[in-house]
């Protein structure tokens, strides 16, 4: 027979604060608890839908945002630790309505089927490029390297940055 405890157990509160970060170029405060996950804050308290919850294990790739100019994924964050943090979702990329040149290049391409490993492609191939201008096809992959992809095979998302790479190459010459 199983015995119930006669009085309540009682239940620790989960610690919580409030959290200011500037998000896609927007001041903001949220208040979380200290075990949320970045991706967690950004999709339920801010409505920052296209930051995808994949894996939740960072094997994906869905979840990337930039983070102080970097790319992490955000199931891996704690959103405590994005006190003071500049942060870039894939909603922050186009700028007045137009396209990223790497967000034109997958379109242009068909770098993406359903969209759902896009933020990780995307600010995986931003990284990239702002570091060579001219990658070869093994540097593509190994930069897309911790993105999954259910849909395209991987060739047009390599043609996809391949062309990022051409067009950001010759707008650089024309400015």
């Amino acid at each position: 027979m199983i015995e119930l405890a006669s009085e309540p157990q009682h239940v620790e509160a989960v610690p919580d604060r409030d959290v200011s970060m500037t998000v896609n170029g927007r001041a903001c405060r949220v208040r979380c608890e200290d075990r949320h996950l970045l991706v967690e804050v950004l999709r339920e308290q801010l409505r920052l839908k296209g930051t995808h919850a994949g894996c939740l294990n960072g094997d994906c790739g869905a979840c990337t945002v930039e983070f102080n100019g970097q790319p992490v994924k955000s199931c891996l964050v704690l959103a405590a630790t994005a006190e003071g943090a500049e942060i870039t979702t894939i909603e922050g990329v186009a700028h007045g309505g137009e396209l990223d040149p790497v967000q034109q290049a997958f379109w242009d391409n068909d770098g993406f089927q359903c969209g759902f490993c896009v933020p990780g492609q995307i600010f995986a191939t931003r990284w990239l490029l702002a570091r060579d201008t001219d990658p070869t096809d093994e540097a593509i992959r190994e930069a897309l390297a911790g993105n999954i992809c259910r849909c395209t095979g991987y060739q047009t998302i390599v043609e996809s940055v391949r062309a990022a790479a051409v067009g950001l190459r010759d707008e650089r010459r024309t400015t």
